[in-house]
């Protein structure tokens, strides 16, 4: 069996289980090639048609090398874990990151503004303090600080196993000098609040209504609640920590600052709970309806 055979065998495995993607791939190909390629120690960016060991036709796997991917795979569909928990790494806008269950899978679109510039034009020469709300496993806080060379980052979430994710991750990348991981419930902690007022908030915050948590797909359902459900404080529309957050961020933020946050398919239930609310919606590769920019000036009027 060749490399392709195998990945494309893979696939219609995958497709068959009925598995759900969304944490680092959308189709079953993708996610095939992904865990074999991880599991045979290439490069993920590997043509699957490339030929192995310097052969110029497509060479067969050993039967040892086949058997541990056809191993990989069954696992993930016997336990229906994101492949990232499987594989200890995701990648997001080309870096890479450590993850397992205690972080959900990294897919932030604001990490693809934070790249391409989305949102440069709504900075000023003065930015310097960044602070990534809800962390996770550091992705964001670890892309911004990349991305802006001069500024320092300040990392939080409510769960310290996140954080000590995010420590993984923040000495991979040997940030450890610019990014200060602290525990923190919303904007509430002393440490946090004292490295303020911030140029930028960025935050990809529990977002999800009631009625889609009672309905998540396995995968999403192995990765942390705390992440995902946004509503602890007894709503259903998903909206309870965005509005603690939209309700502190203001005395948080300096003059020119702004809030870049996340609400993925939420905007009605965003809309409905802020009706009054000025919000600049930033394009992304998945529309112009997932990530929303809000100026001190907005959260205050």
């Amino acid at each position: 069996m060749t490399l392709r055979e195998l990945v494309e065998q893979s696939a219609r495995q995958l497709q068959a289980a009925q598995v759900a993607f969304g944490h680092g791939t959308d189709n079953a190909l993708d996610e095939a090639a992904w865990l074999v390629l991880w599991q045979l120690g290439l490069p993920l960016d590997t043509q699957i048609d490339t030929p192995l060991d310097g052969l110029q036709a497509p060479a067969a796997l050993t039967p040892e090398q086949q058997s541990v991917c056809e191993a990989l795979i069954a696992e993930r569909i016997s336990t229906r874990k994101p492949a990232a928990y499987l594989t200890h790494q995701a990648w997001l806008q080309g870096y890479a990151f450590y993850v397992d269950e205690r972080v959900i899978v990294p897919r932030s679109l604001i990490a693809e503004l934070l790249v391409d510039g989305g949102i440069d034009y709504f900075l000023h020469e003065g930015t310097r303090q960044v602070l990534d709300l809800c962390t996770g496993n550091g992705s964001l806080a670890i892309i911004a600080a990349h991305v802006y060379p001069d500024t320092e980052v300040c990392a939080s979430d409510l769960s310290q196993e996140a954080l000590d994710v995010a420590a993984i991750n923040v000495r991979q990348h040997q940030l450890q000098v610019r990014i200060q991981l602290l525990a923190s419930d919303g904007l509430q902690s002393p440490a946090l609040q004292a490295q303020g007022p911030y140029d930028l908030i960025l935050c990809n915050p529990p977002y999800v209504n009631a009625e889609s948590m009672a309905t998540l797909p396995p995968e999403f359902r192995a990765e942390p609640p705390l992440a995902l459900d946004g509503n602890a404080d007894g709503g259903s529309d998903g909206m309870d920590f965005v509005r603690r957050l939209l309700r502190d961020a203001p005395q948080h933020l300096n003059p020119q600052g702004v809030l870049v946050l996340e609400i993925g398919h939420e905007r009605a239930f965003f809309e409905s709970a802020f009706p009054a609310l000025q919000a600049v919606w930033l394009p992304t590769s998945a529309g112009e309806d997932q990530v929303l920019l809000l100026t001190r000036e907005a959260l205050i009027s």
